[in-house]
């Protein structure tokens, strides 16, 4: 027996090598994708009305977003227009805010690759990105006019389309109160052509429940998904 003692050992270590090549072969099991929520984003708050006209005052300028790194990137608040410039004009922002409209950063509103949908479909049933239907700022055709006191106004070209009803909110008059859809979700691509979906919970400041018309407006709160490996999935993730 102890003749077969060398062969034994170098099937055995064979054995183990084989069994190592296969464990390091094997994909890592898939991440689950969890919600993000970003909250009282502002979106060019107003700082009172003109005596004259009644128009809100504000600075009429977006507010840019991240959602990879969860963080504001250019802020309505800031004017200086070189700082504006240099941050508007790179890929690093995702999705940008001002009053009721939302821009991506793609097409007329910046130099990524980002283009949105809206989809009539809960947040939590769109499990996967559709792959085709997507539209970049300033090439959308199926927006319908806008009828305001002023007048009746063309649609705008953007990827989400303004105006109540037309998009992602509703405007009572009544109630004077702004309310996100139920039941409609953005799915978008990013500044660097990555899918996430995107849900509106709330246009005032503190995400108040009830809504509260009262409260200041202009402050986004909503949750996402972004898919970082490059699929459209937005259940799990390859890890790194």
């Amino acid at each position: 027996m102890l003749a077969y003692a060398p062969r034994l050992s170098l099937l055995v270590g064979l054995a183990l090598i084989m069994a190592a090549c296969d464990s390091a072969g094997t994909d890592p099991d898939p991440v689950p994708l969890e919600a993000q929520l970003a909250e009282d984003i502002e979106a060019d708050p107003t700082t009172g009305r003109d005596s004259v006209t009644g128009a809100p005052i504000a600075n009429n300028l977006y507010t840019l977003y991240d959602l990879d790194t969860r963080a504001i990137v250019l802020s309505s608040s800031v004017t200086d227009a070189t700082q504006r410039a240099a941050d508007s004009t790179a890929v690093k922002w995702d999705i940008g805010f001002k009053g009721t409209t939302i821009i991506f950063n793609g097409g007329s509103s910046g130099p990524g690759q980002g283009t949105a949908q809206l989809l009539s479909e809960a947040f939590v049933d769109v499990k996967e990105a559709p792959a085709s239907g997507y539209s970049a700022d300033g090439s959308n055709t199926g927006c319908p006019s806008v009828e305001t006191p002023a007048g009746t106004f063309p649609g705008s070209p953007l990827a989400i389309c303004t105006g109540s009803d037309n998009g992602w909110y509703n405007y009572s008059g009544q109630t004077q109160l702004i309310s996100p859809i139920a039941g409609r979700t953005i799915v978008m691509t990013t500044g660097e052509g990555l899918y996430a979906k995107v849900r509106i919970l709330s246009y005032y400041q503190g995400n108040p429940d009830p809504p509260d018309p009262s409260a200041p407006s202009r402050y986004y709160t909503f949750e996402y998904i972004l898919q970082p490996d490059g699929t459209k999935n937005f259940e799990t993730t390859k890890p790194n």
